[in-house]
């Protein structure tokens, strides 16, 4: 079946919308909208974008707004992605929380989850590496995502074989149990340690209990505009303790201008002390 084609009025809206709410930038997006959406459309019923849009919008439990962000959102990851960044948690992160960290507690934010691999191949570095260094060491994350849909993913940490391939072998005996379908459960010794929440980039960031060691907000900026992203990092860097790391995605950047993190090299920054 072809995919409905979507207005100049209708997709103008729909691109404004989705900027304004959650600063996602769609206006080079056109087919992808039209792709993506056009199969929800006549299973609800609906003929054409405009009385979907109509409707969705109009909708104020929400629901429908869910269902179209998690239609438009691209879900796509794997555990030990971006390895560089993996290597240099290990070789330079954690030796130096190691040294500094008195209270031997160490909380990382995941900020844009995903379907959880990220926040759990945290947890298993921090676990693996602090393995001989004690048992009196309390590491743990808070993973946040716009989207229930990979949330609810997360929470029952199920996993195809095939977003394992990355993992060492160790890891993959020690935290995961054998499923069906060559899928695998992960352990409740790395869920325990896992917060999961829904949160809107864009939105004050509320989590400011105790400052984040380390923050993760990867491949998720490269959709925004400029002044979005911007004033997203300038938000993370407030509750980032100083000494404090933000890693970003390999195919993102930050102006060295408009923030007061260091740069330490490509996707990696730091908060002075």
């Amino acid at each position: 079946m072809a995919a409905l084609k979507i207005s100049d009025s209708d997709f103008n809206r729909l691109v404004e919308f989705m900027e304004k709410k959650y600063g996602i930038n769609l206006k080079q997006k056109r087919v992808l909208i039209e792709g993506r959406l056009s199969n929800e459309i006549i299973q609800k019923g609906f003929s054409d974008f405009t009385t979907f849009l109509n409707h969705t919008f109009a909708d104020r439990s929400g629901t429908e707004l869910i269902a179209l962000l998690n239609k438009l959102t691209t879900n796509h990851t794997y555990f030990m992605r971006e390895e560089q960044h993996y290597d240099y948690m290990k070789n330079v992160v954690l030796p130096e929380f190691e040294r500094v960290k008195k209270d031997k507690r160490i909380y990382l934010w995941s900020a844009a989850s995903s379907s959880g691999e990220e926040p759990y191949t945290n947890i298993m570095q921090m676990l693996d590496y602090f393995k001989f260094k004690g048992s009196n060491w309390n590491v743990s994350t808070l993973a946040t995502d716009i989207s229930h849909k990979v949330l609810d993913i997360a929470k029952a940490g199920v996993y195809h074989k095939d977003t394992m391939s990355k993992l060492p072998l160790e890891w993959q005996k020690k935290y995961f149990t054998p499923q069906e379908n060559d899928c695998y459960k992960i352990s409740p010794e790395i869920t325990k340690r896992t917060e999961f929440k829904t949160f809107n980039l864009m939105d004050n960031i509320p989590f400011r209990s105790y400052p984040f060691d380390l923050v993760f907000c990867r491949n998720v900026m490269i959709y925004f505009e400029l002044e979005v992203k911007v004033a997203l990092v300038n938000r993370i860097y407030d509750v980032v303790r100083p000494g404090g790391y933000l890693f970003i995605g390999h195919a993102e950047s930050i102006p060295r201008d408009r923030t007061k993190f260091k740069y330490v090299k490509p996707a990696i920054y730091q908060k002075p002390e």
